[in-house]
């Protein structure tokens, strides 16, 4: 156990909250100078964004490269989490990542994405995200958790819950995805700055991980494993905001409140800190819509696009794996199915 060496004298949920705020932060600042963002990348309003795409690649390769190594050294213990299971809830997993990628298109960005613009200023953010909240809370814990129950049930039993099983897999394939981020970033201009950041976001997942798991872990007051991702903390966060005297804020919600804070921070430092709210009747539909799906998908699918297509994916989980393809595949038949009907980014 590491929690003896970080600080004896503060609770250990405190120390899971404070964590949370200080990676939150730090995502935060990464993703408001990069616009990271997984949408722009896969089903943008011109289509794939190879420049959004290599930083994306790069957190990635950074992400399983450097939970490989973590593993090496001990600093991260993940068996018992959701993603080391075998038993795959096949069908809610391809659900939700459908469901999810058709709602980040519909609101022009995931809900890392959108968490980051409403610290700017943006107030279809902001409402998307009081949506997305409500129903990923309501699905996970409220009326709909029956339909959550019902399609999780029907499981596919695999011979291993991660890739990560099959010796040197992982460090071949973070060198492979790198190797493939510079050669994207420097064929369409993508700028080193961003692929940096791309990294740090990647090293983001990994400290996520190790910090819950082994630095922060104590057996006589265990804390749930996770890492960097915004459905469960945005659920947690609005369950926290509105019954904050019954339950104790955790890593989740400090995530959150970091990330709204460097974003906010990082923006008025670079002075684009501005008010943008809907154009029109259709367009608020639009995006309420895209935020009602993402709650829903995000829950069905096991997390969005940083916690399945990011921190799980760092694990190789086959879980993750599956709903990052999910929402990949979503985001492009939805962006497809709107040109198809000439939908235009304004609507």
């Amino acid at each position: 156990m590491l929690l003896e060496h970080v600080n004896l004298d503060l609770p250990v949920q405190t120390l899971h909250l404070a964590f949370g705020v200080l990676l939150g932060l730090i995502f935060g600042v990464a993703a408001q100078i990069s616009r990271f963002c997984l949408r722009r990348s896969v089903a943008g309003e011109t289509g794939a964004d190879a420049t959004a795409a290599a930083p994306w690649i790069m957190a990635l390769a950074v992400a399983i490269g450097g939970f490989f190594v973590a593993g090496q050294f001990g600093l991260v213990a993940v068996e018992g989490h959701r993603f080391m299971s075998t038993g795959l809830p096949v069908l809610a997993i391809i659900l939700g990542g459908l469901l999810f990628g058709a709602g980040m298109v519909l609101t022009r960005g995931c809900v890392s994405r959108l968490t980051v613009l409403s610290a700017t200023g943006n107030l279809r953010a902001v409402t998307v995200l009081l949506v997305f909240a409500v129903v990923a809370h309501a699905t996970l814990k409220g009326i709909l958790a029956t339909l959550r129950v019902a399609l999780g049930t029907p499981q596919v039993e695999t011979p291993i819950a991660t890739l990560a099983d099959i010796s040197g897999l992982a460090p071949a394939l973070a060198l492979v995805l790198g190797l493939i981020a510079l050669y994207v970033g420097r064929r369409f201009g993508a700028l080193l700055r961003d692929m940096g950041l791309g990294a740090v976001i990647g090293l983001v997942a990994v400290a996520g991980w190790a910090t819950t798991s082994v630095l922060l872990f104590d057996e006589f007051d265990p804390l749930p494993v996770q890492s960097a991702a915004f459905t469960l903390p945005w659920s947690d966060t609005l369950f926290w905001v509105i019954a904050s005297s019954a339950i104790p804020a955790g890593f989740g919600t400090g995530l959150v409140a970091g990330v709204l804070l460097g974003s906010f921070v990082s923006a008025a430092l670079r002075g684009e800190l501005q008010l943008q709210s809907f154009e029109s009747p259709a367009q608020t539909i639009r995006y309420v819509s895209g935020g009602a799906l993402m709650g829903v998908g995000g829950v069905l699918a096991g997390g969005c696009t940083v916690g399945a297509g990011l921190s799980g994916i760092a694990t190789l989980s086959l879980a993750a794996l599956l709903a990052l393809g999910a929402i990949i595949f979503g985001g492009i038949a939805t962006r497809q199915l709107l040109e198809g009907r000439g939908a235009t980014a304004a609507v």
